[in-house]
């Protein structure tokens, strides 16, 4: 029998940190049952990632019955241009830059008789799903935020539930088997959000989901069936194919990720083994999240008076009140950068505090880690209020950046010891544990999200984009 080219697929990310990540981990996870992926995204974002991952530009890697190869795109702009400071005018650049680039990659390949079968994006970058479209090429989009999230813009874009308006700014929001109060809502949907470019890049994608082939989600049916269930009956295929960082299948390819920061501290993992188990605090804000100075010195003190061990990756810009490092001893550790797949899934961490970005909140149930909700804004409102009212694995520490609250230390101390011993602790780890286990039965061979991926794939193939053997 004559052998038959894979399946070509092309992924597309906005150049930051926190969305190349998860389609980067979906890029590994269509490679490893057989497709020919490609992953773009700026020459910047590139060279952040070549700093610490082994990535190579244009060189193809095998994993599993595929191959990965990145072929980074020039945006046209020097590293400290000041366009990228501002995202309006950057995602506009980037729009015209990245339209031309994806028509010509599209060109090449048709010409070379290796054609792209299928183009998948991302948040932020809408205008790759008019390029799909224009050339005659199917595409999904991965939706990085929760089946919830994506559910409350759906309805928002239809109109199909009431919002906060300006003449009605704190009514609540009805969401499948959910009530979200004003508060708890993305913020980037509020009347007084204060970055309205953000709500329209999102919004974006709700539009084009009419053409799509399917949306691709980083959850897992368990966790989120209401939603995945309601959003199927709007007319909209959606895939949960989550948690796509505890894939089994791309394990060996754990030394490909896309982090831009290198981890400041070789010791992280020795200094974890030195700790009893469940006994040590997580702290990390993301890459986005910048905490007022009032703010990072409450938590400090509060860690000081709880006693709790903890280790804390904390931003160059994010300074400590002086002498909290002569005070904590050998109980605490301060870093710039962690590993944090690694470090939740070690057994002497027993409690995460977490801005609630979706990668860290998946990350976490994925791991089996109670968790601290300290959510600044978007989806992170949304996120913590699941984690700790649906998924019953968190505390409420922190707020949205438009309460403008203080957290106080007495409230950090309270807060960390609730969460690391006594009855609620116990509460939040066997729910935890519960959420652990349902993430490894969806990603393990002919689990959910596995069954799905699969499901996807023959999609591509069903569109008779090219003619494959089965994989």
């Amino acid at each position: 029998m004559e052998s038959k080219a894979p399946i070509q697929i092309l992924l597309v990310s906005y150049p930051a940190q926190g969305h190349i990540n998860p389609l980067l981990r979906l890029a590994k996870c269509l490679a490893s049952k057989g497709s020919s992926i490609i992953f773009t995204t700026t020459k910047k974002a590139g060279k952040d990632m070549q700093t610490v991952s082994n990535i190579t530009n244009k060189t193809v890697t095998q994993i599993g019955n595929g191959s990965l190869t990145f072929d980074f795109f020039d945006d046209g702009l020097k590293d400290d241009d000041p366009i990228r400071a501002n995202l309006s005018d950057y995602t506009s650049h980037l729009e015209h830059a990245g339209k031309q680039y994806v028509s010509q990659l599209i060109k090449n390949h048709a010409e070379s008789k290796t054609p792209i079968s299928c183009i998948i994006n991302n948040i932020f970058i809408s205008w790759v799903c008019d390029v799909a479209t224009e050339n005659e090429i199917p595409f999904a989009i991965l939706w990085s935020e929760s089946s919830a999230v994506f559910t409350t813009y759906y309805n928002y874009f239809h109109k199909l539930v009431p919002f906060p308006s300006k003449t009605e700014p704190y009514i609540d929001v009805q969401l499948p088997s959910v009530i979200l109060k004003h508060n708890e809502i993305p913020d980037l949907l509020h009347p007084f959000n204060t970055y309205p470019v953000l709500g329209t890049l999102i919004l974006g994608q709700i539009k084009n989901l009419s053409k799509a082939l399917c949306v691709l989600v980083d959850s897992y049916e368990d966790l989120e069936h209401d939603f995945i269930d309601y959003i199927s009956k709007k007319s909209v295929i959606i895939r949960s194919i989550g948690p796509l960082f505890n894939n089994p299948k791309i394990k060996n390819a754990s030394n490909i990720h896309g982090d831009f920061v290198k981890s400041d501290d070789s010791n992280i993992i020795e200094w974890l083994n030195s700790k009893r188990e469940g006994s040590v605090v997580y702290i990390s804000f993301g890459t986005i999240v910048h905490l007022p100075k009032d703010q990072v010195n409450e938590i400090a003190y509060g860690l000081l008076d709880s006693q709790v061990s903890f280790l804390w990756a904390l931003k160059q810009d994010e300074d400590l009140h002086d002498g909290f490092l002569e005070g904590i001893s050998g109980r605490g550790k301060v870093v710039k950068w962690c590993p944090q797949v690694e470090v939740l899934a070690h057994p002497s961490v027993g409690c995460f505090i977490t801005h609630c970005g979706w990668n860290s909140t998946m990350e976490a149930l994925a791991s089996g880690v109670p968790v601290l909700a300290f959510p600044a804004w978007g989806d992170q409102l949304t996120n913590a209020k699941f984690l700790v009212d649906v998924f019953g694995v968190g505390i409420r520490m922190g707020y949205g950046r438009g309460e403008k609250k203080l957290v106080a230390r007495d409230d950090v101390k309270k807060c960390l010891l609730e969460a690391m011993e006594g009855k609620k602790a116990e509460e939040l780890k066997q729910n935890a544990m519960k959420w652990k286990k349902a993430a490894e039965d969806a990603v393990a061979g002919g689990g959910s999200s596995d069954r799905n991926l699969d499901a996807f794939v023959e999609d591509i193939k069903n569109c008779g984009a090219v003619n494959i053997q089965n994989i």
